[in-house]
């Protein structure tokens, strides 16, 4: 018997519901130790990728305080020292648009509401960027990403993807065989590990 479309698609977002609260529930046991190794390894593989070499202006994120994000607030630091130009995701609070924003560093930014530290609102807009690093909770080898189920990446990475390059983020542990579809979903071009790097196109 079909499965009607309607309830398909019902399925699939209860499965994502349902991935990624055992995804925060994985990620949150690690040790902060652990988290902070992981990520080190992680920020390493990035910077030896060409593109991120080559690149003048990197969107970055900052972590989540008590959530075991991956932490590249270190890659951050070093790509300023090499004169790249470092943005980080602004949250409109009346339109929930998501930008990015460039800054000078950490700390030239604050937490305003949504649980993450964020360039002010007066902070230089990004227009174009070479590079977009994007979080996951869950990841697959084709580039699709479970996030935190708000759509903000999902909504943002299309204008500036392509020309931009999309490097997803996780830790090992996160990668998964796949992440159910769903509209709107946007893909990343490359997916970072503390253990790999895997291109969705091979």
């Amino acid at each position: 018997m079909d499965i009607d479309s309607d309830v398909e698609m019902e399925l699939r977002y209860r499965a994502k519901a349902a991935l990624r609260k055992r995804a925060r529930a994985l990620r949150n046991a690690i040790p902060r130790d652990a988290a902070l190794a992981r990520s080190a390894r992680i920020a390493e593989r990035i910077e030896g990728i060409d593109f991120v070499v080559a690149a003048k202006s990197v969107a970055l994120f900052h972590p989540i305080e008590g959530w075991n994000e991956v932490d590249l607030t270190a890659l951050g630091d070093r790509l300023r020292a090499r004169g790249v130009r470092v943005a980080y995701p602004s949250i409109d609070p009346d339109t929930r648009v998501m930008t990015f924003r460039f800054v000078e560093g950490p700390a030239a930014m604050e937490e305003r509401g949504l649980g993450f530290c964020e360039p002010a609102p007066e902070a230089e807009e990004a227009t174009e960027l070479d590079v977009i690093i994007v979080p996951a909770l869950q990841i697959d080898g084709r580039g699709h990403r479970i996030g935190y189920g708000a759509g903000f990446y999902d909504r943002t990475l299309p204008r500036f993807a392509p020309p931009a390059r999309s490097v997803g983020v996780a830790f090992d542990f996160q990668l998964v065989a796949e992440v159910p579809e769903t509209p709107g979903d946007a893909t990343v071009s490359l997916i970072v590990t503390d253990g790999q790097i895997l291109d969705p196109a091979g």
